[in-house]
């Protein structure tokens, strides 16, 4: 069996009192606790409604975040990281980019810059976007699973062009005599890794993923389920499906005692992280999404157009269930054991989003620090 890993993600939102102060503080947090990895996400604005991201709701958080929707540009932040990644050497991730809005050779240059810079410890993870980062921008979000693997194909090609001119069709991303210079790290390039979740999803990352990196799954059982149809897509393409890493991307919500535990699923800007979560997820426990039988999750999204009475109001319906199911939560051996479970569901390398910092409560919040670490250095011994 492979090794249990982990890494630490980052929403990279501007802070006070300085741009990166939240970001260096997850950076040293993975750094210091034996993560394998720091990642960051790619949106232009926040999952997050402004509309409630206030003192009110946001407790003391408001005062170091001035505006949730300030998000920090990924590549060139990965950049910063990587000119100070000299404590343990981590490799850095993109959790993740789409090519909907990024040309992939674009992506391709960024990533194959970030690989050298961080000398061969990086990984490309992609993913179909969604509309929060495209239809707010006029960005057309037209067949975005096609684009995927497309944008796929031509970065592996630009990859391993070797600097000769390439002339490839492709009916969103072509190219005539494009060049490709950059070189390898070592003979290395980044390892790309697919947030795949539908049937068409998994089987492009059985043919042409390094890694699965799934944000929505909420249960083990549907995730070792998942996992099948990577590796049965992998087997029919020839490849052996233990090359693949199995990852996924959490929300862990730990506290000194349950009851700690509970006020923070409870608060509202916790809560939010539902909203992200499909409405098959809400039907499981009895619920309607509030915005609609048919929403099908984060990829629908658009957030910022929430209004704050509109969000209270979504809020008060999620019910306690969905939330111990979207996110690991309890005290630090509660946590364990429920990673645990996805392991045994093949689970081997889990990127953490600490959410017990968003307990409005400044003691509260504060208090979740040692679990969450206890929580982190527990992973490391699965």
């Amino acid at each position: 069996m492979r090794r249990f890993r982990f890494g630490i993600v980052d929403g990279l939102v501007n802070a006070r009192p300085s741009p990166t102060a939240l970001s260096r503080a997850n950076y040293l947090t993975a750094a210091t606790t034996g993560a394998d990895s720091f990642w960051v996400g790619d949106h232009l604005n926040s999952l997050v409604p402004r509309s409630i991201a206030t003192p009110e709701h946001l407790g003391v958080g408001a005062k170091l975040v001035p505006d949730v929707d300030a998000i920090l540009e990924p590549w060139t932040t990965l950049g910063y990281f990587a000119a100070r990644n000299r404590l343990r050497r981590l490799t850095l991730g993109m959790a993740v980019t789409d090519a909907v809005r990024r040309h992939p050779a674009i992506t391709a240059q960024a990533a194959a810059t970030l690989h050298l810079l961080n000398r061969g410890r990086t990984i490309l993870g992609v993913g179909v976007g969604e509309r929060e980062g495209t239809e707010p921008y006029g960005v057309s979000g037209d067949k975005p699973v096609a684009r995927l693997e497309e944008a796929i194909a031509v970065i592996r090609t630009l990859w391993r062009s070797a600097g000769q001119l390439i002339t490839r069709d492709s009916p969103y991303f072509p190219l005539r005599k494009a060049i490709f210079t950059l070189p390898p790290h070592r003979g290395t390039r980044p390892h790309i890794w697919v947030a795949a979740h539908g049937p068409r999803m998994l089987g492009i990352t059985g043919r042409l993923g390094d890694g699965w990196l799934p944000f929505t799954l909420s249960r083990p059982a549907d995730y070792g389920t998942a996992l099948e149809g990577v590796h049965t897509a992998a087997d029919d393409a020839g490849r052996d499906p233990l090359t693949i890493t199995p990852a996924a991307v959490r929300a862990v919500v730990t506290g000194r005692s349950r009851d700690d535990v509970d006020e923070a699923l409870n608060s509202t800007l916790v809560k939010t992280s539902a909203l992200s979560a499909p409405a098959t997820a809400w039907a499981r426990h009895g619920a309607r999404h509030p915005l609609g039988e048919d929403f099908s999750g984060v990829h629908d999204l658009v957030p910022q157009v929430i209004d704050e009475a509109t969000a209270l109001a979504y809020t008060r319906q999620v019910p306690v269930g969905l939330m111990r199911e979207i996110t690991f939560n309890g005290t630090p051996a509660e946590v364990i054991d429920q990673v645990a479970e996805w392991r045994d569901a093949g689970l081997r390398y889990l990127n953490v989003i600490n959410g017990s910092v968003l307990n409005p409560r400044l003691r509260k919040g504060a208090a979740a620090a040692l679990p969450f670490v206890k929580v982190l250095r527990g992973l490391r011994k699965l």
